[in-house]
């Protein structure tokens, strides 16, 4: 039996610091070069010579604030502000390459379902069907107070609004113009049939939508789903739409405890088990030998923020650890942040000094540390004990972290059979799941198309 393929994400932001906090300081990384497109399309170019699948990029509406109070910290360290636009970067390197696909991340709660459906009908457009969304709900009550809110929205009615607010996009993606409608006759002076495009009316608890989707079918119709919630209410919402979910597991029986139950959940909504991939968070510093790895780890270390670490972990929480002693416990119920981390860190007890511990690199991800060998073997042990489907490979030093694995990691994992050695044709949807490049009947989208 044919082992499993790898499959692999950049995992990126359009800002300074990301992920792994404070490494901007480093002589040799490029992030402060994060506001030009040289920076992006160099990229990208670099990600598709390794064949990556795609490259995620996160995004955020706010600002890191819980820490101490204010965000002193978030500027000194650049920890996700400035952060610009990450949609528009997708042209530009969609222009640079052929195959890599691009998830990019857009909060519903602030973006009207009409106009998303446009832009994301205009990407899928432009890159052929190589786009996909990462469908965020938001947690910081400063994105809220913004955008015009006193507080950010109940945890679990956040998803309440999102399950709605995708029918909408499938009424418009899915259901608006039917297959065939454009024609591009111009002898007949007909570009579309209207006959076979139909008004969307939805009246719902939380949106209000009547008009005909402004972009005619693209190659994909709906983007790739992305989705990163792993609270129980998160999953439910993952099991009717998400096609890939991204978690942040502390160790392997987590992960595999979390895969196991959104498998689970997949079935019971009427889903196949596979049809979502899994994307475990990922830091890789690696080497031509061990030791040149080991160096280069220790190196990073001594540029990285683990302070800044904690004040991004803060606003994850919802916990202020300034107003903690190193080893204080810490409370941390009663947010409405990220459930998953709240409940991941209390379950573990963690500390102020226990999270300084564990941001040596700046951020929340353990880096695996070692020549290529020992790099494959650790991500294959994660692939085979855990059943995930591939990892979100977050920068350190930018540009040389992600060449790094494509020249050293990616021959290996090819070598081992575990990782493709060409990119397939199509789509992205139909790069990572080979059926095509729309939607399965079996997905909820499928019940919004008209016969």
């Amino acid at each position: 039996m044919a082992r499993k393929q790898i499959l692999l994400n950049a995992f990126n932001m359009n800002c300074v610091g990301h992920i792994n906090h404070g490494l901007w300081t480093h002589p040799r990384d490029q992030s402060t070069q994060y506001n030009t497109l040289e920076y992006w399309v160099s990229q990208a170019r670099t990600l598709e010579r390794g064949l990556f699948d795609g490259l995620f990029i996160a995004d955020i509406v706010g600002v890191y604030d819980i820490y101490r109070g204010d965000v002193d910290v978030t500027l000194r360290e650049s920890i996700q502000l400035p952060v610009n636009d990450p949609l528009l970067l997708v042209p530009a390197m969609a222009a640079a390459t052929t195959h890599l696909g691009f998830g990019v991340t857009v909060n519903l709660t602030y973006d009207a379902p009409y106009l998303l459906a446009r832009r994301f009908s205009t990407l899928d457009h432009l890159t052929r069907g190589r786009v996909g969304w990462n469908i965020v709900t938001g947690y910081l009550d400063s994105a809220a107070r913004a955008m015009g809110l006193d507080k950010q929205i109940a945890h679990d009615e956040r998803y309440e609004r999102a399950d709605e607010y995708l029918d909408v996009l499938y009424k418009l993606w899915e259901g608006n113009w039917e297959e065939g409608a454009v024609l591009r006759d111009k002898a007949a002076r007909t570009f579309a049939d209207p006959a076979r495009v139909h008004k969307v009316v939805h009246h719902g608890r939380y949106y209000d939508v009547e008009g005909y989707h402004l972009a005619e079918p693209s190659a994909q119709r709906t983007p790739v789903l992305f989705q990163a919630g792993s609270s129980g209410r998160g999953q439910r919402f993952a099991a009717r739409h998400a096609e890939c979910v991204f978690i942040s597991p502390p160790g392997k029986e987590a992960a595999r405890k979390t895969v196991s139950a959104l498998r689970e959940q997949l079935v019971a909504a009427g889903r196949k088990p596979d049809d979502v991939k899994v994307f475990a968070g990922a830091a890789v510093v690696t080497g031509r030998t061990e030791a040149e790895a080991r160096a280069r780890h220790a190196e990073y270390r001594d540029y990285a923020s683990r302070e800044a670490g904690l004040a991004h972990f803060a606003a994850s929480t919802g916990v202020d650890f300034a107003r903690y002693g190193l080893d204080e416990p810490v409370d941390y119920g009663g947010g409405n942040a990220i459930e998953s981390a709240q409940r991941t860190a209390a379950q573990h007890g963690w500390t102020r000094r226990k999270l300084l511990d564990l941001f040596e690199l700046g951020g929340r991800y353990p880096a695996i540390v070692g020549d290529p060998a020992q790099v494959a073997d650790e991500l294959e042990s994660w692939i085979d004990e855990t059943g995930i489907d591939g990892f979100n490979l977050s920068r350190t030093v930018i540009p040389e972290s992600y060449e790094d694995f494509v020249d050293l990691i990616v021959p290996e994992l090819q070598n081992r059979g575990r990782y493709k050695t060409a990119y397939a044709d199509g789509s992205l949807r139909h790069k990572l799941f080979g059926e095509g490049d729309r939607l399965p009947d079996r997905h909820a989208a499928a019940q919004f198309r008209r016969p």
